[in-house]
């Protein structure tokens, strides 16, 4: 058995070595170390993130289906309304409340909503707000929250209305209503539009919280061009309350005063200052 020579005899001859085996070696570390290629790698995540798209899309899809159903089956005649109950109106018709709100259409129950009655209802000034109950599949009930009237007042044709406390132009009343009559001073400030929507609602304003110790007793709530109020009795007496604040204490004044003064016909208190009052007027006999 020969063996190659590791270098040549010959002189000016260089030595060749024997080319080593490194391919295999590396593919074998690779396998027994684990590590997987890159490619490998990013084919399986580019796999993952079409199967999560594919779900994402197809949960959509069923989503939007499921949801195309629903309303095709809610808008069958079965979940039409059928049957109204109401309550609370006194100054509106069921007919016209009805009409109104268009349930007496049949409408589908799923597109009635509270805040869609309250829109239709809002041309009726007695009416502040409605609730509402659906009771499935076909029956639905409104409730009306009518605002409530706290004086009176004459509109420019000399006409009495109701007055709401947001000083709104409520509907006719009778020269009998039992309330205050809101004036303004001067008489100009009314002659030609409603005022008690603007710088005089003050005058609606107190009396909407005029207290049962003495509101009977209040005949006109009267508002200057400055929004001052003064309260005019049915004793001819009047009680100056300037502006509408501190409203409390002016009544707590008014109402200590009545109890346990005694007035003049013509007399004013001022409360303005609750804790310091002032009379001016002829002087008690």
């Amino acid at each position: 058995m020969s063996r190659r020579p590791l270098a040549s005899s010959r002189p000016g001859t260089a030595v060749r070595e024997r080319p080593r085996r490194t391919r295999h070696l590396s593919e074998r570390t690779t396998r027994t170390s684990g590590v997987t290629p890159t490619s490998h790698v990013q084919t399986r995540g580019r796999s993952r993130i079409f199967l999560i798209l594919t779900v994402a899309v197809g949960a959509a899809v069923l989503v939007a289906a499921l949801t195309l159903a629903g309303r095709w089956l809610l808008h069958q005649p079965y979940f039409d309304v059928q049957h109204v109950t109401l309550a609370g109106e006194v100054h509106e018709s069921p007919s016209q409340i009805l009409t109104s709100t268009h349930l007496s259409d049949h409408p589908a129950m799923i597109d009635v909503t509270r805040a869609t009655l309250q829109r239709q209802l809002s041309m009726y000034p007695w009416i502040a707000s409605v609730s509402l109950i659906k009771r499935w599949p076909n029956s639905v009930q409104v409730t009306v929250h009518e605002v409530a009237a706290v004086a009176v007042a004459y509109d420019p044709r000399h006409v009495l209305r109701y007055v709401s406390a947001q000083g709104r132009n409520l509907s006719l009343a009778p020269v009998t209503a039992n309330l205050p009559t809101l004036m303004t001073t001067p008489l100009t400030l009314a002659a030609r539009s409603w005022p008690y929507q603007g710088a005089v609602v003050a005058g609606a304003v107190v009396a909407s919280q005029l207290p049962s110790a003495f509101a009977s007793q209040v005949r006109r709530v009267i508002v200057d061009q400055r929004g001052n109020v003064t309260l005019q009795m049915t004793s001819p007496i009047e009680f100056f309350l300037g502006p509408a604040s501190n409203l409390d204490a002016k009544f707590v004044a008014v109402a200590s005063a009545i109890a346990h003064a005694t007035f003049a016909a013509g007399d004013v208190v001022d409360v303005t200052t609750p804790s310091e009052l002032s009379v001016t007027g002829p002087s008690p006999s």
